[in-house]
C-alpha cells in the first residue's frame, strides 16, 4: 500500500500564513500538517509516499526530504500549480497511482489517527471516507444508499440546501485498488482532462464513474471522529481548538465565549438557554421571512421599545431594548454612582463593569450558597451602598427568593434611598414561572427605585438573536439608556421575533412547564452520581460540588476530552475559588441522559 498526497496548491485564503509556505507546512498546535500526516502513515506500515508539490515546493521538499523516518518519499512536481486545479496534480502522478493500492489524501486535512485504521481495515477495495453534512463543510458532497454505495457526487454548483439531510461530505481521503486505478480511474482521468481541461477537480472524474457504474466506489461514514479541512484562518482557529490536548483544549473552548455551533459534535452544558422554546412553527415563520429580514434595515429604538412593551405588557417608556442583556448591563453600571451591594458568587458581567473597590459583597456561608431576603437586609443594613444588585434566581447557585420577598426587599431599599436592581433572566425557569416576574406596570410604578433586567436569550431560547430588556418607571434612566445604545442596536431578525412572540405565548408557557418537569428528573439522576453533591436550583442549571475522585478542573477536562461534553468549571468565580464546584446546564432529556452516562462511566 502506498499513499499519494496532493500538496501543490497555493492556499490563498490563508493569507500571510501561506505567503512563503504551502498549506501543509502550516502548524496546528505546534505541529505541521505534513508532519502529522506522515507520522500517521508511518504507523500504518505504508510502503512509500508520493507527494505532488507545486507552490513553495523547495521548502516543503527540504523539510520532508526523500525519506521520512524510514518511509521512501517520491516527489512529483506541478510547475503550473497557479493555473491548474487538483485534477492536473493527480494526472501528473497517474503513473505512480497505478503501481500499487493507494491512499489518496489531500494535504490540508487534520484528522483522528483512527481514520486511517478504518479505511485500511475495511475489506472493500475502493472507498471514500465521508462525514454527515454539517454547516461548516464546503466542497464536494455525495449521496449514498443503504449499502453505502455512492450513488452521486454533488459538486458545489449543484448543492441544494433543501437536501442537506441527504448529503455526506467527502473527507478527501480515498482508498483505490491498483486494479481500479489502472482499469477505471486513470483512463477516465485522461479522457476528462482532454475534454474539460486541467482547471477542474479530480472528484468530477469520480462523479462520472459513479453515474456510469455506482458499484465501483463505496462510502465509509466516519461517525463522530474528528477531522477538519483547513482552507482559511477561521478553519485553522477551529482546528486548533478541536485538536488541542488536555487543559489547552478546555482553555481554547472557554476563550471563544460561545460560537459552539462550529463544533456540532460538542454537547454544550455551559451556556444557559431554554431547550423547549421556540417551537418549530415559530422558527418556520422566521424562515419564511428570512429574505426580507436579511435585506431590510431594522427599526430604531422607538419602535423596538414599543415591541418590547407589547412583549411583556408594560409601558413603552418604561423599557429599553438591548443587543442582549449584556449591552444594557454595561450602560446601567456606567450610570451608577456610589457603592454597589452584590451577592457573590455571581454573574461576572456586573462586577466586571465597575471598579472593584466600589463593591460591598455578601457571600453566603452555608455549603448550598442559600440566602433569603432577610439575610440581605441584615447584612446590608449598616453598609454604605447606593445600589443593591440581585440576580434572582442567582447564577451560579440557582438560589431563588420568592416574589413577595423580593417586593419586600424593594420596599426596604426604597426606604433607605437605595436603588434596587433585579436581574430576573432565569425567573421563568422557577416552579412558579407564570407569576414570578416583576415586569408589571403596577409593580414598576410602586417602586420607582427598582430596575429590572431580563435576558430574552436564556429563558426564550434565542441567544443568537441577542435580545434583552431593562425596565423601570424611572423614565429618565430609561431614556438615558436609550440614548446610550446605538440607534440600530438590534437586527431585523430580533425585531421580527419580538413582533410575532405574542402569537406563541401558550407555547412558551407549555415549554416552561416541560422544563420544570425535566429539571426535577435530571436532578434525581445527577444525585445518583456518587462524587457529586447537587445544590437545589430554581434556574436552568445546577451547581454541583465535586466531592471525591477529581478536582472540578479535572472533571471538566475529562468530560471534554473523553466525551465531548462542556461544563463550567467554577473555580475562577469570585467566592468559589478552590471549592471544587462545576455548573451544569439543563438541556433536553436526550442530552441530559448523555451527560449522566458520561458521568457514570467515571
Amino acid at each position: 500500500m502506498q499513499a499519494l498526497i496532493l500538496a501543490a496548491g497555493m492556499g490563498r485564503r490563508l493569507g500571510e500564513k501561506t505567503s512563503n509556505n504551502t498549506k501543509c507546512m502550516i502548524e496546528v498546535n505546534g505541529v505541521k500538517l505534513i508532519d502529522r500526516m506522515l507520522g500517521q502513515l508511518k504507523e500504518q506500515s505504508i510502503d512509500r509516499v508520493v507527494i505532488v508539490a507545486g507552490y513553495c515546493r523547495e521548502s516543503l521538499m527540504e523539510h520532508v526530504g526523500d525519506n521520512y523516518e524510514g518511509i521512501p518519499i517520491q516527489w512529483v512536481i506541478n510547475p503550473i500549480y497557479d493555473k491548474t486545479n487538483n485534477i492536473y496534480s493527480l494526472a501528473l502522478a497517474k503513473d505512480e497511482l497505478v503501481k500499487d493500492d493507494t491512499l489518496l489524501i489531500e494535504s490540508d486535512l487534520i484528522f483522528d489517527d483512527a481514520m486511517f485504521d478504518m479505511i485500511l481495515a475495511d475489506p472493500y477495495p475502493n472507498l471514500a471516507l465521508v462525514a454527515k453534512y454539517e454547516t461548516w463543510m464546503d466542497g464536494t458532497m455525495v449521496r449514498i444508499d443503504s449499502d453505502n454505495n455512492i450513488i452521486n457526487f454533488v459538486p458545489k454548483k449543484a448543492f441544494n440546501y433543501d437536501e442537506v439531510d441527504t448529503y455526506y461530505k467527502t473527507v478527501n481521503i480515498y482508498k483505490f485498488s491498483r486494479e481500479f486505478s489502472e482499469r477505471v480511474y486513470v483512463p477516465f482521468l485522461d479522457a476528462y482532462c482532454r475534454v474539460m481541461g486541467n482547471n477542474e477537480y479530480y472528484e468530477q472524474v469520480l462523479r462520472v464513474i459513479t453515474l456510469l457504474d455506482g458499484a465501483n466506489l463505496k462510502a465509509l461514514p466516519i461517525g463522530n471522529k474528528r477531522w477538519y479541512e483547513i482552507d482559511d484562518v477561521q478553519d485553522l482557529d477551529i482546528a486548533e481548538a478541536l485538536f488541542a490536548q488536555g487543559t489547552d483544549r478546555m482553555r481554547r473552548y472557554f476563550a471563544r465565549y460561545g460560537g459552539y455551533w462550529r463544533f456540532p459534535q460538542l454537547l454544550d452544558f455551559c451556556y444557559l438557554v431554554n431547550p423547549y422554546f421556540p417551537p418549530k412553527r415559530m422558527k418556520d415563520e422566521l424562515r419564511a421571512n428570512f429574505d426580507v429580514l436579511l435585506t431590510e434595515y431594522p427599526s430604531g429604538m422607538q419602535v423596538n421599545s414599543l415591541l418590547a412593551g407589547k412583549y411583556f405588557n408594560i409601558r413603552q417608556d418604561f423599557v429599553v431594548v438591548g443587543n442582549g442583556a449584556a449591552e444594557l448591563i454595561k450602560s446601567l453600571m456606567a450610570s451608577i454612582n456610589g457603592n454597589i451591594g452584590m451577592v457573590f458568587p455571581t454573574f461576572e458581567e456586573y462586577p466586571n463593569r465597575i471598579d472593584r473597590s466600589r463593591l460591598v459583597t455578601f457571600t453566603p456561608s452555608n455549603p448550598d450558597l442559600h440566602y433569603t431576603a432577610d439575610d440581605l437586609k441584615d447584612f446590608f443594613d449598616d453598609k454604605d451602598i447606593s445600589t443593591l444588585l440581585l440576580i434572582n434566581p442567582d447564577n451560579p447557585s440557582g438560589n431563588f427568593i420568592q416574589k413577595d420577598d423580593i417586593i419586600g426587599l424593594a420596599r426596604w431599599c426604597q426606604k433607605r434611598g437605595v436603588r434596587f436592581v433585579v436581574d430576573e433572566s432565569f425567573v421563568d425557569f422557577t416552579d412558579n414561572y407564570a407569576t414570578s416576574s416583576l415586569l408589571h406596570n403596577e409593580i414598576l410604578l410602586q417602586y420607582p427605585n427598582m430596575v429590572v433586567v431580563k435576558s430574552i436569550s436564556k429563558s426564550y431560547g434565542v441567544p443568537g438573536l441577542r435580545l434583552g430588556v431593562m425596565a423601570s418607571c424611572d423614565t429618565d434612566l430609561i431614556a438615558t439608556a436609550k440614548k446610550d445604545v446605538a440607534i440600530w442596536n438590534i437586527n431585523s431578525f430580533a425585531e421580527f421575533y419580538m413582533q410575532i412572540f405574542n402569537k406563541y405565548e401558550q407555547f412558551y408557557k407549555s415549554a416552561c412547564g416541560k422544563f420544570v418537569e425535566e429539571r426535577n428528573r435530571f436532578a434525581a439522576e445527577l444525585e445518583k452520581i456518587s462524587y457529586l453533591r447537587v445544590i437545589p436550583s430554581q434556574a436552568n442549571y445546577f451547581l454541583c460540588e465535586v466531592t471525591d475522585g477529581y478536582s472540578a478542573n479535572e472533571l471538566t477536562e475529562i468530560l471534554l476530552n473523553r466525551h465531548n461534553v462542556l461544563v463550567k468549571d467554577c473555580n475562577n468565580k469570585t467566592g468559589l475559588q478552590g471549592k471544587n464546584y462545576i455548573r451544569v446546564a439543563i438541556r433536553t432529556r436526550e442530552d441530559n441522559n448523555a451527560l449522566i452516562e458520561a458521568l457514570q462511566k467515571l
